[in-house]
């Protein structure tokens, strides 16, 4: 049973959005800033480097003994949330041992050069140019916000930045103004570049098109195309390139169509044997190599390889994406019955389903909180083990999604993964695994925390992908 699996996992691992801010407490700051002796004068490509991969200066080791640090601290705050329902008299499942095991990090085979999609930025750069392309440094708030180029920083591919340079070259040529602030006119914003591990690249150019006509901004895209297809721009070899008019500052498919003004509509990655269809909007793992590695664990977690007994078992994968973890797991269960609000990740999914002939998976369009409710009742009633994974944004999971996935007593393990452990996704794990609560309609049987497993996603930075297994 479980403490078989809890000891074949061990042996196996221990041993071996804008981009991440620098979240670092100020200790942690201040020990870094004594180890690289900081004279407090720095270059623009140092103060960058700071700031979108803080860690740059420790060695990988270093890197991944702070992160597991930091995992530890982070989950000692939901142990002492359980302590504190002991001793209030509720006997949580949790109880009998709320030192659950956390795992060693599992690092990233890949560890320079690993993202697989970056947005630049259009701003002033450090000569005063308000076509730069980069990152920013600085805030809107003071006012002193500088632009950056990019080149140096070690997460990124020499493809993204050299389609950076280039973009950089064609917003300079045009006679267009870049848009800085939305209220003060221009035009030219970000560009996304998103490739894949056959280096297929897709650029993604977002233009305010202000009071322009069609017919106007028609001509503007022409000469995108031109300078990409057979231009300067060419050295790119640009597989895809997308253009998205938007009057707002993220705006979804449905809201502002990605138009395709050049090549093919989708890059395909494969995973863990199986290929999936990323189109301009799609979510996908931002290091492909390391999410072989997270995919893979939470497989394992969700359907235990020793425990694989298809006869009516069911996987709910909420917040599904592209359905790449109930794709991946769909050979170890009777169905796959995924949840996601970005419909067109929902066609995504049900095509890369088809692409790998997986047919007993099923996606839903629509909010969680919306979704599952109803669709609960239905899975009570289906025979076999039911469990669940969740894979949701930094926000966490809505209260009426934690409620839904509480209260299913068919749920015996859940599996929880979370880019940022600290954040919202803390209440939720409090909420899955706290005493009855009439008030917040938590009437469900509490979760235990068994096993926790760090992935790193994202070297040279403190972020960290947690993998976390809730039983009853």
């Amino acid at each position: 049973g479980r403490n078989v699996f809890k000891k074949v996992f061990l042996e196996l691992f221990s041993c071996n959005t804008p981009l991440p801010k620098n979240t670092m407490s100020l200790k942690r700051r201040k020990k870094r800033q004594k180890k690289a002796a900081w004279t407090g004068d720095l270059s623009w490509e140092e103060r960058l480097a700071d700031a979108v991969t803080p860690l740059w200066r420790l060695s990988y080791e270093e890197q991944l003994e702070l992160k597991q640090n930091n995992q530890r601290k982070i989950l000692s705050e939901l142990s002492e949330s359980l302590s504190a329902d002991l001793r209030s008299g509720f006997p949580t499942p949790a109880s009998a041992k709320l030192n659950f095991t956390v795992l060693p990090v599992l690092p990233s085979p890949v560890r320079d050069g690993y993202r697989n999609k970056s947005t630049f930025s259009v701003n002033r750069g450090v000569d005063g140019n308000p076509k730069t392309v980069g990152f920013y440094l600085g805030t809107a708030s003071r006012g002193n916000i500088v632009c950056v180029n990019g080149d140096h920083l070690l997460n990124m591919p020499e493809k993204h930045t050299l389609v950076a340079r280039y973009y950089q070259d064609f917003i300079r040529q045009s006679s267009l103004e870049p848009c800085l602030l939305f209220h003060t006119g221009g035009h030219w914003r970000e560009v996304t570049v998103r490739t894949n591990a056959q280096g297929h690249t897709m650029a993604i150019v977002y233009f305010h098109p202000q009071m322009m006509t069609a017919e106007e901004v028609a001509v503007h895209k022409a000469e995108l195309v031109e300078y990409f297809s057979r231009g300067p721009g060419s050295v790119c070899q640009l597989d895809s390139l997308f253009f998205q008019e938007s009057t707002m500052t993220r705006c979804t498919h449905e809201e502002s169509p990605y138009q395709l003004l050049h090549g093919q509509p989708y890059l395909y990655e494969e995973v863990l044997g199986f290929k999936f269809r990323i189109s301009a909007d799609a979510f996908f793992q931002v290091n492909q190599a390391a999410a072989q590695v997270l995919y893979n664990t939470v497989r394992d977690l969700c359907v235990p390889g020793a425990a694989q007994s298809k006869t009516g078992s069911t996987l709910l994968d909420v917040c599904c994406g592209t359905g790449a973890i109930g794709i991946i797991s769909s050979p170890r269960v009777d169905r796959v019955v995924g949840v996601e609000i970005v419909e067109q990740a929902v066609r995504d999914a049900a095509h890369n389903a088809t692409l790998n002939g997986v047919e007993n998976c099923e996606f839903l369009p629509g909010k969680a909180e919306v979704v599952l409710p109803a669709l609960m009742s239905r899975l009570s009633s289906a025979p076999g083990a039911l469990t669940a994974v969740v894979n949701p944004s930094r926000a966490g999971l809505h209260p009426k999604v934690v409620r839904a996935l509480r209260n299913q007593v068919a749920i015996r393990r859940l599996v929880y993964v979370s880019c940022k452990p600290d954040g919202e996704a803390m209440r939720n794990f409090k909420e899955l695994c706290c005493a009855p609560d009439q008030e917040k309609k938590l009437t469900g049987e509490a979760f235990s925390p068994t096993l926790a497993v760090p992935v790193d996603m994202f070297p040279h930075t403190p972020h960290c992908e947690l993998v976390l297994l809730f039983e009853r």
